[in-house]
């Protein structure tokens, strides 16, 4: 459907420009690209936020990643931010516990943020942790963590299990060290990309499909970001659009045909709404695309709630 409505809007452009050059009475309009199209085509619009529920699971306290499965209906995963266990954690869309899951083989110095996509073999989803913070820019060497995605029910009984097939993807900055805390996966080549933090501009990089867990991978540079502190982002499991998170604000895009994602991340984002938590440093879109979830690690107190903004039909 929208792919129709981006080929229409092109029609009806093409259609006006002949009639008005007949006339005479028309200026002509300036060239539209199919990028433009899409976008306009795809101009979604988010509702403002929705609880839907408390974080059930006490141990969650410092959530710092967040996506959701696209192969377990109704299933999120998180993480904890450093100085916890290498485990992820699966919970339901009300912030209902659902299972402990321990990777064995990994360690768990800082990790930031989480992805969910495709890997090595076909047809099979993977997550990807990255350990990726590094607050004073001590650690040459970083490392995401790729493990097949175990099968979870929306309504099962919470459960604490180990899984195995971790593979460590050895990776290292090609302008020195950084300190990030956003991790995408593309769905449409696999490549990974990390999104830097404390930078002026937030650098973009990325690891090209596919990434080997026997060798040191040196990212690519892959462009800036007009500001930092960005402390989250997501891919849509379509690969249309893109949510990157600060502490104060969500920016969206929509992707143009045949683009990378460093590429559409290269031109102006819009603001979508987003109301400041405590320490916000998650974002995740649904995987039907009709919306996006965020989470906070806890602070001063203040408990960690599951938040959703809707796409709104307007």
């Amino acid at each position: 459907m929208l792919r129709r409505l981006a080929v229409l809007s092109l029609l009806l452009l093409a259609t006006a420009g002949s009639f008005g050059a007949a006339r005479g009475a028309v200026r002509p309009e300036p060239p539209t690209t199919a990028a433009d199209s899409l976008a306009a085509a795809r101009a979604a619009r988010f509702g403002e936020r929705v609880t839907r529920g408390l974080v059930q699971l006490r141990d969650i306290d410092e959530a710092s990643g967040l996506a959701a499965s696209r192969q377990n209906p109704g299933v999120l995963w998180t993480l904890n931010d450093s100085g916890d266990e290498p485990r992820l954690f699966a919970l339901d869309t009300t912030g209902r516990h659902l299972g402990v899951y321990h990777l064995l083989g990994a360690d768990a110095r800082d990790w930031e943020d989480l992805a969910v996509g495709p890997g090595p073999l076909p047809g099979r989803q993977y997550i990807y942790v990255g350990e990726i913070g590094d607050n004073r820019a001590r650690h040459e060497t970083k490392v995401v963590y790729r493990v097949p995605e175990p099968v979870v029910r929306a309504d099962q009984a919470p459960i604490e299990t180990w899984i195995g097939g971790v593979e460590a993807l050895r990776f290292r900055y090609p302008d020195g060290r950084r300190d990030a805390e956003a991790l995408m996966a593309d769905p449409l080549t696999g490549d990974l990309y990390i999104i830097s933090k404390r930078e002026a501009q937030a650098r973009i990089y990325r690891a090209p499909c596919p990434q080997a867990p026997d060798s040191l991978l040196t990212l690519t540079f892959a462009g800036t970001l007009p500001f930092n502190l960005v402390t989250a982002a997501d891919c849509s499991a379509d690969g249309g659009e893109v949510l990157v998170k600060t502490y104060g604000h969500i920016r969206y895009w929509v992707r143009g045909p045949g683009e990378s994602l460093a590429e559409t991340l290269a031109r102006p984002g819009r603001m979508v709404p987003y109301r400041q938590e405590p320490q916000g440093e998650s974002v995740a879109w649904a995987p039907d695309g009709s919306g996006y979830y965020t989470l906070s690690e806890e602070k001063d107190g203040v408990p960690a709630f599951l938040y959703f903004y809707p796409r709104s039909e307007e």
